[in-house]
C-alpha cells in the first residue's frame, strides 16, 4: 500500500468513525427509553370509585354532582392492555362505561378509549405515558361545536388508592378547567368476587 493510500484509509477510517458516533448514541439512549407496558398495571383489579363532575363544563358552571360506584379492571395480553368496566349511580342515574388502554411498544405511549353504554361505540383516543408516576393524556375534540383540548392526569398512586382528572381547555392549553375526579380506593379481593 502506498503512502498516498494508507493517508485516504485513514482519512476515511476516521470519517466513518465520525459520521458512526452520532448513530451510536442514538441508538444507545434510544435502548434507554423506558418500557411502560406494564404502567397500569397498579389499575388492574376492583375499586369503589368516588366521582365528582361539574355539571356544564367551559360555561363558567360551579355546580358539581357526586356519583358512587365500581371500577373492574382487567388485564389483556400480558399487561399491554387492559379494560375496565364503570358502573355508577348519582344525580344523573345509572352510568356505565368501558375503557379500553392500549400499549403501543413502538411510541411507548399508551392510548386511552372510551365508551359509554349509551353511545355504543368508542370515542376520540387519548394518547401519552408515564413519568414519574404521573400519567398524562390528551386529545382534541368537540364540544359543544368548538374544538377544544382533553386532558386525563392519574396520580396520588399506591397500591389501594389512585386518582384520575379530567380537564377541558378551549384556549389551545393555556389554561385548563377540571371537569371529572375520580377518587378510587381497592375493594379486598374477597369483596371483589361478589362485583
Amino acid at each position: 500500500m502506498t503512502t498516498s493510500q494508507r493517508l485516504w484509509a485513514v482519512v476515511f477510517t476516521a470519517a466513518l468513525v465520525v459520521c458512526m458516533a452520532p448513530l451510536k448514541g442514538y441508538t444507545q439512549q434510544a435502548s434507554t427509553v423506558p418500557d411502560g407496558q406494564h404502567d397500569f398495571d397498579f389499575n388492574i383489579g376492583a375499586w369503589k370509585t368516588h366521582i365528582s363532575r361539574l355539571v356544564n363544563p367551559l360555561s363558567g358552571s360551579k355546580t358539581w354532582v357526586q356519583y358512587d360506584g365500581t371500577h373492574v379492571v382487567r388485564k389483556v395480553w400480558g399487561g399491554r392492555a387492559n379494560i375496565g368496566v364503570l358502573e355508577i349511580d348519582g344525580p344523573g342515574g345509572h352510568v356505565e362505561a368501558l375503557s379500553l388502554r392500549l400499549y403501543s411498544p413502538a411510541t411507548h405511549q399508551w392510548s386511552l378509549n372510551f365508551a359509554r353504554s349509551t353511545g355504543g361505540a368508542l370515542g376520540v383516543p387519548m394518547y401519552g405515558e408515564f413519568k414519574h408516576g404521573r400519567g398524562e393524556f390528551i386529545d382534541q375534540e368537540t364540544y359543544n361545536g368548538r374544538a377544544i383540548l382533553v386532558k386525563n392526569v392519574w396520580s396520588d398512586i399506591t397500591p389501594n388508592s389512585c386518582r384520575s382528572v379530567w380537564s377541558y381547555s378551549a384556549d389551545g392549553g393555556k389554561t385548563w378547567e377540571v371537569n371529572w375526579i375520580a377518587v378510587d380506593t381497592r375493594i379486598p379481593d374477597d369483596a371483589s368476587k361478589t362485583l
